[in-house]
């Protein structure tokens, strides 16, 4: 398999996810504590409060990444447990722990890649106005410092926003993610005008602050176009429905990516949400568009396009492929044509810093045999390993999730972790995907030729 030698291995979480301890030890409330507070909004009636007490167990979850052999850990840190009001008076006791995480994962050679916002906004500063604040990107940047002057003579990787299409789309539009608002469609895009800003002026401040030299980059909600054919028609169509926006949504490809990495909003999207785009302040682009290195893509399945007789780009009915326990479609090929995409629009290496699978995972005698899902990841790294081969720059692959853990709006329904978790206990089990992993680990790739 065509794996760099130096191409890293890992794992991931985020911090609501897996922490618990939401707001003790002096943290703040985040807008994800508060939809939990509401009835109805998260499947049955879950919360992060304890999550998977990463929190007070992180010492053995770092023990059990090292047994499986991760190269490196990303997870995200928690602005609430940081700056309790978004701003201002720091919370040392928050920064201390991720202090001790960073040195227990050095201490097992993991190293530690950062995202600085996964999703768990303080909720001190929604009642200012959130992402529709413009200070936002203020707000941001300072938070930014205080990590970075505290982490980065360890931590060199970053990772500024995850998935803004979620946090902005689900979170603003859709209302099915915390904050749970349904706000008209020129709010929802002030808003993620700001996070872009917050994005940028976050880059400023690792380049300016950090000690360590810093490799920068954004981690984008990737639903990739996969040509139904060879034929370069489909190829084409493929591509250009990839980073195509035809509907007024934020889940797609390019209203992020593009003003991120190319320092511009794709004019599709601007012709489609001409009637209520905010003023565009001067400088607010260039802001926007600094100097990345690496393109962080989330990918978990894509679509089949193929091109119709008049040039047109098509769907093709998938209804008989497999799917995950989330209803997401088994598509291998996504890992193939969504790095390779990707890296042809906005030339960066690619880091695929999310892909897994949710499965119905049982604990039976101290095992979890989740075969299901040693075959996806096989399916899946294969097609990367492929778009090596043919020439796309990849640093790293990370595997979500480290362990079962808190599923937004699923809440504990939907398991997609390397280890499983008794939530009632805690207990900690490293299911069959987590030893096949450690091989794949271990040969650098060579035990997928191997099982395939």
């Amino acid at each position: 398999m065509a794996f760099p030698k130096d191409f890293i291995w890992g794992a991931a979480t985020s911090s609501y996810q897996v922490e618990g301890a939401a707001y003790r030890d002096g943290g703040g409330m985040s807008v994800w504590d508060m939809l939990g507070r509401q009835p109805g909004r998260i499947k049955n009636g879950d919360t992060g409060e304890m999550a998977c007490d990463h929190y007070r167990r992180y010492r053995e979850d770092v023990g059990l990444m090292a047994e499986m052999g991760l190269q490196a850990y990303r997870f995200s840190i928690s602005w609430p447990r940081i700056l309790p009001e978004g701003t201002g008076v720091i919370n040392d006791k928050g920064l201390d722990f991720y202090s001790r995480l960073v040195d227990a994962l050095l201490e097992r050679g993991i190293a530690p890649w950062v995202t600085l916002f996964h999703w768990d906004y303080p909720y001190a500063l929604y009642c200012r106005g959130g992402w529709l604040n413009r200070d936002s990107a203020d707000w941001f940047a300072e938070y930014t410092a205080r990590v970075v002057d505290r982490l980065s003579d360890r931590v060199a990787h970053w990772m500024t926003l995850n998935e803004p299409q979620c946090f902005i789309g689900m979170g603003h539009l859709d209302g099915s993610h915390a904050p749970g608002l349904q706000m008209g469609l020129a709010e929802v895009l002030r808003a993620a005008h700001h996070a872009l800003l917050a994005h940028g002026r976050a880059v400023q401040v690792i380049r300016a602050r950090a000690i360590k030299a810093p490799l920068i980059g954004t981690v984008q909600a990737n639903l990739v176009s996969i040509p139904a054919t060879g034929r370069p028609e489909d190829i084409t169509a493929a591509r250009r429905r990839m980073f195509a926006i035809r509907r007024k949504s934020f889940f797609n490809n390019s209203w992020f990516s593009d003003p991120m990495i190319l320092g511009h909003y794709p004019e599709d999207g601007l012709r489609l949400f001409a009637a209520d785009m905010p003023e565009l302040p001067s400088g607010d682009l260039a802001i926007i568009h600094q100097p990345l290195d690496f393109f962080g893509a989330n990918i978990y399945s894509g679509r089949c396009i193929r091109a119709t007789p008049a040039g047109e780009a098509e769907n093709v009915p998938d209804a008989d492929l497999p799917v995950t326990a989330m209803g997401w479609p088994v598509t291998p090929e996504a890992l193939y044509w969504g790095p390779r995409f990707l890296h042809e629009r906005y030339r960066l290496p690619i880091v695929i810093t999310e892909n897994g699978m949710a499965s119905d995972d049982t604990l039976e005698d101290d095992r979890v045999h989740d075969r299901q899902r040693i075959d996806f990841l096989q399916q899946y790294l294969e097609e990367y390993s492929r778009a090596i081969a043919e020439g796309v720059p990849a640093l790293g692959y990370f595997l979500w999730s480290v362990m079962d853990n808190f599923e937004w709006a699923e809440g504990y329904a939907k398991r997609f972790g390397l280890i499983h978790v008794d939530y009632a206990s805690q207990r900690r089990t490293l299911k069959d995907s987590a030893h096949w992993y450690r091989e794949v680990i271990a040969s650098r790739g060579g035990h997928l030729a191997r099982d395939a």
